[in-house]
C-alpha cells in the first residue's frame, strides 16, 4: 500500500508530465499494477486486512466456544448462547481476560452473522412498564417442560422481573402483575402490552380495546393506565420483547434442572436481583413508582359451579370435594395459580391445591365425615379414605381387625 505522497508523485508524473506507466514503474521501482492503482484514485488509501491477525487470548478458548455453538444447534432456538452470554461464561468458567468485543467478533465469524441496529427510545422514571409472555424450556422434576415466563421491564431504568408459570391463563397473568409490583415495591404509571388475550377481549378501531373484566379489576386496584401496541406491531414494545430473550439467554442457559416451579422461580428471582444491581437508574425509578395499595389484589378467576351428589365440583377437567352438606347447591370456585377455593356466598368452604392434570379427583376426608357417621360401613371403601397417607390406612385396618376379634 503506497503512501499518499507517492501516489501524488505518480499521478503528477502521468497526468502533468505525460510519462507512460511503463516509464513511471521503471523510474520509481513499482510494478505497473501498482502504478495503475495509484492512478485510479486520489483518495487516502485504506488498509485492507487480507489475513486474520493471530489472537493469543482467543485461541485457548476457541474450541470451547465452537463446542457450545455445536450444542446450541440441538438446544431450544430461544435458549441458545449469545455472544454476551458466551463472554460471561468464559470469564466465570475459564478466567478469560479478553474483552466482550473480542468475543462478539469471534462469534460473528463463527456464525457468519452481522450486528443489528436499533433506534434508542427514552421515557421518564416510573412512567412506563412493558409486559409480555414468553416461553422457555426447563427440566422440572426430571421432565423437560415448557415454562411460561411473565416478563415485566421498567422502560427508564431497564430493571427487569420474570416469573415462571405452567400456563398463561388469567390467574397467572394477574399473579404475575402482583408478584412483579411487590418485588419492585411500587407500580409504574402506565403499562404497555401487546394484544394479549389475558388483557384484550376484542380489538376495536384504532387504539381502542375491549378489555377483559378481570384485567380491568386488576388495573383499578393498582391504579395504573394501560396501552396496547397496534395489531401486528409487537415491536412497539421492543424493551420487553428483548427482555424475554434476555431472560432466556442469561438466566436459563444452559437449560435449568430444578425440582419444582418454586425452585425455578427462586433462581429467577436471584438473577433479577443481581441484574437490578447493575442498573444505575434504579433508585430514581423506584422513587417515581406509584405506591402499592395496602391490600394485595386477589389474583383469581371466579367460576360458578354446582355440587354433585358425590359432593364434588367440576373445574378445569378435574373434580374437587366440598362438604357433603352442600350437595346440590350452587357455589363459586375461585381459581388461583396454586389453589382453588370453593365459596358459599362470602364463606370459603373448601380449599385444595390446584391440579393441572386431567381427569383427577381431589378429595379431603373431612368433607365426608358427616356422611360417614350416617353410613359407617361405607368407610371401608370410601375413596376419600383411600387417598389418606398410608399410616392412616394401616390404623384403619388394625381397628377393623380388632373389631372382628
Amino acid at each position: 500500500m503506497l503512501p499518499m505522497a507517492d501516489i501524488e508523485v505518480i499521478r503528477r508524473m502521468h497526468y502533468v508530465e505525460g510519462r507512460a506507466i511503463r516509464d513511471i514503474a521503471r523510474r520509481l521501482g513499482h510494478s505497473r499494477k501498482t502504478i495503475r492503482k495509484a492512478l485510479a484514485s486520489s483518495e487516502i488509501p485504506r488498509y485492507s486486512l487480507t489475513q486474520e491477525k493471530p489472537s493469543p487470548v482467543v485461541e485457548p478458548v476457541l474450541p470451547v466456544v465452537q463446542a457450545w455453538l455445536v450444542v446450541d444447534e440441538t438446544a431450544p432456538r430461544k435458549q441458545r448462547h449469545t455472544a454476551r452470554r458466551i463472554y460471561h461464561r468464559l470469564v466465570a468458567e475459564y478466567s478469560f481476560t479478553g474483552s466482550e468485543s473480542t468475543v462478539r467478533r469471534l462469534v460473528r465469524q463463527l456464525k457468519g452473522s452481522t450486528p443489528r441496529a436499533f433506534v434508542p427510545l427514552a421515557v421518564d422514571p416510573g412512567e412506563q412498564g412493558q409486559i409480555d409472555w414468553g416461553e422457555a424450556y426447563a427440566v422440572v422434576a426430571g421432565e423437560l417442560v415448557v415454562v411460561h415466563l411473565f416478563c415485566l421491564r421498567l422502560r427508564a431504568s431497564g430493571v427487569s422481573f420474570a416469573h415462571a408459570y405452567p400456563h398463561e391463563r388469567m390467574e397467572a397473568f394477574l399473579d404475575g402483575h402482583r408478584q412483579g409490583f411487590e418485588w419492585l415495591g411500587g407500580v409504574p404509571r402506565s403499562c404497555l402490552y401487546d394484544n394479549l388475550k389475558s388483557a384484550v377481549l376484542r380489538i376495536l378501531a384504532g387504539p381502542e380495546r375491549e378489555e377483559q373484566k378481570s384485567f380491568i379489576a386488576l388495573r383499578s386496584h393498582y391504579l395504573f393506565e394501560s396501552s396496547f401496541c397496534r395489531a401486528g406491531h409487537g415491536n412497539e414494545k421492543g424493551a420487553v420483547e428483548n427482555l424475554v430473550g434476555y431472560v432466556r439467554r442469561n438466566a436459563l442457559v444452559p437449560v435449568p434442572q430444578v425440582g419444582s416451579f418454586e425452585e425455578l422461580n427462586a433462581r429467577l428471582l436471584r438473577w433479577c436481583e443481581q441484574d437490578r444491581e447493575k442498573r444505575p437508574g434504579w433508585e430514581a425509578e423506584r422513587a417515581s413508582l406509584l405506591e402499592l395499595p395496602p391490600v394485595a389484589h386477589s389474583c383469581s378467576r371466579l367460576v360458578p359451579v354446582k355440587v354433585s351428589p358425590l359432593s364434588l365440583v367440576h373445574f378445569d377437567r378435574n373434580r374437587y370435594s366440598v362438604p357433603t352438606s352442600l350437595v346440590g347447591k350452587a357455589l363459586f370456585l375461585r381459581s388461583f395459580v396454586d389453589r382453588v377455593e370453593a365459596v358459599d356466598r362470602e364463606r370459603v368452604v373448601a380449599v385444595h391445591p390446584r391440579c393441572y392434570a386431567r381427569g383427577e379427583t381431589i378429595l379431603t376426608i373431612e368433607h365426608y365425615l358427616d356422611a360417614l357417621a350416617m353410613k359407617p360401613r361405607a368407610a371401608t371403601h370410601a375413596a376419600a379414605i383411600r387417598t389418606m397417607p398410608p399410616v392412616f390406612i394401616r390404623v384403619q385396618k388394625r381397628l377393623l381387625e380388632s373389631k372382628k376379634d
